[in-house]
């Protein structure tokens, strides 16, 4: 989910941004391993990391949407990345379904995503009428009045006690639950209503890039690591999970063995 950028005529790649997609990718394979070893293996220390790290989820998943958002001003074909990125998420749900329906994912980050770059996509042109800063700042507003929405059942906008909105129930429909206006039961969510914002603030941003107007330094590979880790998401995220659950299986039966 990597682009190359154009800068005044000349490819120029934006490493820092491999490196920080890269980092967001090792947190979330982290945060899945301990969810895997707690939950699947049933090991105490794992749930509790995974516990512990739940707060710190969305920040990490939200870095990766943003740089996601910034990547769509230098994709050359949005809506074909777009669909194949949806036929990426829904062949995941598919297997899971089969395989492992009670960890089934229904509207995921991979299904958020190439939603997301479908819309950009086709909204393109009116979006380019808006200035990036300004465009950032009603992203970034929009994104705190939207943040509770999933958290509130599709009920309420803003915080509550603080300032907020009812939403009609009219519009709290299970088959709406992908905007975030319904409930599902789902292993992974990651609903348009808010995180529609972080991507539109990530492809304001964008704007920048194209131009070549990030700062210099952004342009230095500093972790190789994290750039290459940065540049290969999808393949990672894809089979991150399977890998993960393979070698705790593999640790246990090495375990039994020398244990009997």
């Amino acid at each position: 989910m990597s682009e190359n950028t154009r800068s005044l005529g000349t490819e120029s790649r934006i490493h820092f941004m491999d490196e920080l997609r890269g980092f967001a990718v090792v947190l979330m394979v982290a945060y899945h391993g301990f969810y895997t070893v707690g939950y699947l293996f049933d090991r105490f220390w794992g749930r509790f990391l995974f516990g512990f790290f739940t707060p710190a989820e969305p920040f990490f998943a939200g870095l990766f949407i943003f740089i996601c958002g910034i990547s769509s001003r230098l994709s050359r074909s949005n809506i074909k990345r777009g669909l194949l990125l949806l036929g990426v998420a829904v062949t995941v749900s598919a297997v899971l379904w089969v395989f492992r329906p009670e960890d089934l994912i229904l509207f995921g980050i991979l299904h958020f995503l190439s939603v997301s770059i479908l819309l950009f996509g086709l909204v393109r042109r009116g979006l380019d009428r808006i200035p990036p800063l300004t465009g950032l700042i009603i992203c970034g507003l929009l994104l705190l009045i939207t943040w509770w929405v999933p958290d509130y059942k599709g009920s309420l906008l803003g915080i509550k006690g603080l300032a907020a909105w009812s939403i009609p129930k009219a519009w709290k429909q299970p088959w709406l639950f992908w905007l975030g206006l319904g409930e599902v039961q789902t292993a992974d969510y990651f609903p348009v209503l808010p995180w529609i914002f972080c991507f539109l603030g990530g492809s304001f941003a964008g704007v920048w890039a194209a131009k070549g107007r990030f700062p210099r330094w952004m342009y230095r590979k500093r972790v190789p690591f994290l750039s290459s880790v940065g540049r290969h998401s999808l393949l990672i995220y894809i089979l991150h999970q399977p890998a993960i659950y393979a070698v705790c299986y593999l640790i246990l039966i090495i375990g039994r063995a020398i244990a009997g």
